[in-house]
């Protein structure tokens, strides 16, 4: 069994596994084993046991990194999950039982997030329709991605992931970093997740918390920021 972590990455809304590139360059070089999870974005207790079975498949301790939402899934995902080591929150949400993505954007002014984006009906599996969410192209680099490379805003305002509004509004049916380590990088200039929000959520989780000045795409604008932090939670003692 392998003693190295392997670090499983879990992208947010609005958002894929490329997302994590510059990430998973920079903890390849250190030589951790990494995964870039391809979060499905429909539901929050499905999209959290999808991750959960993902975790399931490797072999020996494993540390989650989720970036947004994603945060909200890793802390369903890992629930009695003995060999998740710690989490790591990257701008993201850490809710509470009983608490959702919009409760917690909610909880502090400031996202400018609600009037940038446009809904879209799409089936379910069961017949009837849901609405999914993007970000409107033209909005998308400002909101989301200001201190990203132009080209690559545009780019990623393209190949971006819609989210169920059903999942932001699904509120977490347990929450993980009350028994296992938490560390969150928080952005200060953040349109999605207001840092107000996002320092109440891990002073609430007793996360080791580190601040940088970076967009809600840190993985993307400073992915050194967001590897040195997951590296951490990689070599603490497990």
């Amino acid at each position: 069994m392998t003693t190295t972590p392997t670090v499983v990455l879990v992208h947010g809304a609005f958002a894929d596994s490329s997302s994590w590139n510059g990430v998973i360059e920079a903890l390849a070089a250190a030589g951790i084993p990494v995964l870039a999870a391809a979060n499905p974005l429909r539901g929050l207790t499905s999209d959290a046991a999808y991750i959960a079975s993902v975790v399931d498949s490797i072999d020996g301790p494993v540390v989650l990194a989720g970036h947004s939402y994603g945060g909200s899934v890793i802390s369903v995902a890992a629930q009695g999950k003995p060999q998740v080591t710690a989490l790591v929150y990257v701008a993201a949400f850490i809710p509470e039982i009983g608490e959702s993505a919009l409760e917690l954007t909610d909880k502090f002014p400031g996202s400018t997030l609600g009037p940038t984006t446009r809904p879209a009906s799409y089936p379910q599996a069961d017949g009837t329709d849901g609405t999914e969410l993007y970000i409107r192209q033209d909005e998308f680099p400002r909101q989301f991605a200001a201190d990203v490379p132009t080209a690559t805003a545009a780019a990623m305002a393209v190949t971006q992931r819609p989210v169920a509004l059903a999942a932001l509004q699904e509120p977490a049916t347990a929450a993980a970093w009350t028994t296992i380590p938490a560390l969150a990088l928080l952005t200060t200039d953040d349109k999605n997740i207001p840092l107000e929000a996002q320092r109440f959520m891990a002073e609430r989780a007793r996360a080791d918390a580190t601040e940088v000045a970076a967009s809600h795409a840190v993985s993307v604008s400073r992915p050194d920021a967001v590897a040195d932090v997951i590296l951490r939670a990689v070599r603490q003692p497990h």
